[in-house]
């Protein structure tokens, strides 16, 4: 378990006390997880394959980034489990809209004709 930074009454910025150390390790574990990117790009896999396997290198890389150089690691367990939790949702609530992208193309009511021609 990681001890959250001292914050002082008189002092209320947090002091983080890590080495350079380790920032210098998780920026190059980083930098190599951009570097398996760009190998699966170019490798021959279908494209739902392709896209799982970068959908999880970029969430490792954006988990890293996010613990480590945000210190999220140092907050209490409740913040980041609701930060998580509300991360999702605004993702998932994004997509909810794409239900209807293809409104216009199939002829909804109230939709107008996609004939590359403006109606008055």
């Amino acid at each position: 378990m990681v001890d959250a930074p001292d914050v002082q009454p008189h002092e209320p910025a947090a002091r983080y006390t890590d080495s350079a150390g380790k920032y210098l390790v998780i920026y190059l574990c980083i930098l190599i997880l951009a570097a398996l990117q760009f190998v699966i790009a170019y490798t021959h896999v279908g494209t739902e394959g392709m896209f799982a396997r970068m959908l999880l290198v970029a969430i490792a890389e954006a988990g890293l980034a996010l613990m480590f150089f945000m210190h999220l690691w140092a907050e209490k367990r409740g913040f980041l489990l609701f930060v998580l939790i509300i991360t999702i949702f605004v993702l998932l609530a994004m997509q909810y809209g794409w239900t209807d992208s293809n409104r216009m193309n199939t002829g909804a009511p109230f939709s107008q004709p996609n004939s590359g021609v403006v109606s008055p």
